[in-house]
């Protein structure tokens, strides 16, 4: 009995770690309600995360606004990109859908949807790469598509994770879709955030030189290359 009341139980543990997860996911959807903040806040929520996976979190509330306010400035352009980059590719691909038939309608659908696929693949690595280096906004997105193609077994599983919201359509029962769906509320985006950050904390791994590690803050940015500039 005592042992199971120790904190250090992997019960507690679990619980303790659900229960940050659950945290972090509603600062990062109370701060993403000011669009222009989405950036910010899905940086914090990956600076975090990935602290998570590497054991090294400590409070999880002041952690995750020392990120906000440390990656404020810079996520507003990012931010601002991709939802202009998003925006633009969805309403090619209605316009291409409402206007057009046969085969050009057929190949630009394509066209779109691998610009989609390189659209999730840059998504997936621009927000993690703004937490974890300092580099300028257009090396940042750089990086991401180089990061994505250069590791892409990973990023392939990232984009699983990242689609895992779509399965609420594949449930059986509308219970079993409100269940999902309170979930995804709850913790979901932080859940899916953690689960990429462990993929995320081994690519990133490859360009931190030992020597050049900080507990705190951010690491010198990869080149193209995969050297630190």
């Amino acid at each position: 009995m005592d042992r199971f009341f120790n904190m250090d139980n992997k019960f507690f543990q679990i619980m303790s770690r659900m229960a940050d997860l659950i945290i972090l996911n509603l600062l990062c959807l109370v701060c993403c309600l000011p669009i222009i903040t989405i950036g910010a806040s899905i940086s914090s929520l990956y600076y975090m995360t990935m602290k998570m996976v590497r054991d090294e979190e400590s409070y999880i509330v002041r952690g995750f606004f020392h990120a906000f306010k440390q990656n404020f400035k810079q996520s507003i352009p990012i931010n601002l990109i991709m939802l202009l980059g998003g925006g633009i590719l969805l309403l090619d691909f209605r316009i291409v859908n409402l206007s057009l038939t046969g085969t050009l309608s057929h190949v630009l659908k394509i066209v779109f949807m691998m610009m989609g696929l390189f659209y999730i693949m840059i998504y997936i690595y621009v927000y993690p790469l703004l937490a974890k280096f300092y580099n300028t906004v257009r090396n940042t997105f750089t990086n991401a598509l180089l990061m994505a193609i250069r590791h892409l077994p990973y990023t392939a599983l990232m984009i699983l994770i990242t689609a895992m919201p779509l399965l609420i359509f594949l449930l059986p029962s509308a219970s079993a879709q409100s269940f999902f769906f309170l979930f995804l509320l709850m913790m979901g985006g932080a859940v899916m955030a953690y689960l990429k950050s462990i993929f995320l904390v081994k690519i990133f791994d490859n360009y931190i030189p030992k020597e050049e590690e900080e507990e705190e803050g951010k690491d010198e940015a990869p080149d193209s290359d995969g050297n630190v500039e």
